[in-house]
């Protein structure tokens, strides 16, 4: 493919790109992408390699534009490893679903009438989003973050290339070969051949998951442990982790983290590699590596000018909104403490085992079949939680008909169970005691992040007895 070299983006600015790019600043990792028009490779601004001189560098957005102008990504700085998520995200609410669906394999598994339809949007007009955003279609968006999580699979583990053909989405060994060589510039065992040294098997393997810094880890790692359900979950000095179930198959994972390089370490166990790339950005999501907080933190200080700020304060999340629901209604109305036990009375009732003597969260089936009496609490509310089991399995995630959920269990369960940026859950408790003190703080000027303004305003609270799970 010939490399082109369009206008740059208007949001980029140059100077702050070249500053940045020589400052080797992992800040702005993956907010853009650098492209060498005397190599025709592209790179992320951390890249350790000699920096080229200006006149030969061109600034991308995404790693998308710089793969359709003709360039491929570098072997060294590898820019599949990136964190995603640009600025924009936080204010296109559609698109930010509709790749969050695709990082799924809402494409590798349907078609494009079927994600509209889950969207609630016209195919027309989802492919102008792409256009207008990308410059290029839904499938060919698809296609290339498929390429870069085969070639992230490549470089950090042994995985049979067959293997990390059908992990990463395709239908065909050869099909990936074609699409790979095509989009990466290289055949997959030209990069096998260079990254042999993991020990990787087909159903256990490590993955090097990274972030933009800051990262407020003890703030995380904390509100993690407080609730904590034994059996299911983990959380240790520098790591968490759980045992999941997705798409029929099951798995677990811990993630260590590594300040020091600005990453997670995943060990992750799987039965099934073809549910890998949507059980990645699962966890990528639970830990939020792809937020900006630099961006959302300045937003918050500019609009909130007096509240003092954590900084790198991320949205600790839960591995599924059916998850973060029942979580959610077994916390109505009780502390951080009596909540926490209903969820392990749950868990060790209807949860499925687990390897290692642990316990999988239950789901709708178990919860649906159960009169639920062994939960200490009021029977309406303990109807509440069948009610959501059988509109779980009727197919409707919103909960949106289900006697016993009102504004602030529906809010709190997108919060966790959706990672959404946008969440203000007026009338809980906490933020009451907090508002008590910041009284002309507005809420409303904090969008697109206010979930992240209301993690700020919790954290400034030692005390929290009536939060949920």
């Amino acid at each position: 493919m010939p490399i082109t070299t369009p206008a740059m983006p208007p949001s980029l600015d140059p100077e702050h790109c070249r500053v940045a790019r020589m400052a080797r600043d992992a800040r702005f990792d993956g907010r853009f992408f650098v492209a060498v028009v005397t190599t025709g490779i592209y790179c992320r601004p951390i890249c350790p390699a000699p920096a080229p001189h200006e006149r030969n560098v061109r600034y991308y957005a995404s790693a998308l534009e710089a793969a359709s102008a003709g360039f491929r990504p570098c072997l060294r700085c590898r820019p599949d490893s990136a964190p995603g998520s640009p600025a924009w995200q936080g204010t296109d609410t559609t698109l930010r679903r509709a790749l969050r669906l695709i990082d799924e394999g809402a494409l590798s598994t349907g078609n494009m009438t079927q994600l509209a339809d889950r969207l609630g949007i016209g195919e027309r007009h989802l492919r102008g989003l792409f256009q207008r955003r990308f410059g290029v279609s839904p499938k060919a968006y698809a296609l290339h973050r498929q390429c870069l999580f085969a070639k992230q699979l490549l470089h950090q583990t042994r995985l049979p290339i067959t293997q990390i053909a059908f992990a990463s989405g395709f239908s065909s060994v050869r099909r990936f070969n074609d699409t790979f060589r095509q989009r990466i510039g290289l055949a997959p065992r030209d990069i096998r051949r260079q990254h042999a040294d993991n020990k990787d098997t087909q159903q256990s393997m490590q993955l090097t998951l990274s972030y933009r810094p800051p990262y407020a880890w003890q703030t995380y790692r904390n509100f993690m442990r407080k609730r904590a359900i034994a059996g299911l979950e983990w959380v240790e000095e520098n790591a968490v982790g759980r045992h999941f179930l997705w798409a029929g198959t099951s798995g677990h994972f811990t993630a260590h983290h590594q300040p020091q390089r600005h990453a997670f370490r995943v060990e992750l166990a799987l039965d099934d590699l073809r549910q890998l790339a949507p059980v990645v950005a699962n966890i990528r999501r639970i830990l939020d590596l792809d937020a900006d907080c630099e961006l959302i933190e300045q937003h918050l200080a500019t609009n909130q000018t007096h509240l003092p700020l954590l900084n790198g304060l991320r949205l600790p999340g839960t591995w599924s909104p059916f998850e973060a629901m029942i979580r959610a209604v077994l916390g109505q109305q009780v502390s951080l403490i009596a909540a926490r036990r209903l969820t392990q009375q749950l868990v060790n009732a209807l949860g499925q085992p687990a390897p290692a003597n642990g316990r999988h969260f239950p789901g709708a089936e178990a919860i649906a079949g159960s009169d639920l009496t062994f939960l200490g609490m009021p029977g309406r509310r303990r109807q509440t939680l069948i009610d959501v089991a059988r509109a779980s399995l009727e197919g409707n995630h919103d909960f949106l008909n289900v006697s016993g959920i009102g504004p602030w269990t529906r809010d709190y369960a997108r919060l966790r169970g959706d990672s959404n940026p946008d969440v203000w859950l007026t009338g809980d408790a906490g933020l009451r005691r907090a508002l008590k003190q910041w009284p002309d703080l507005d809420a409303e000027q904090a969008a697109p992040w206010r979930s992240y303004l209301l993690m700020q305003l919790w954290s400034l609270e030692d005390e929290r007895p009536h939060e949920t799970q």
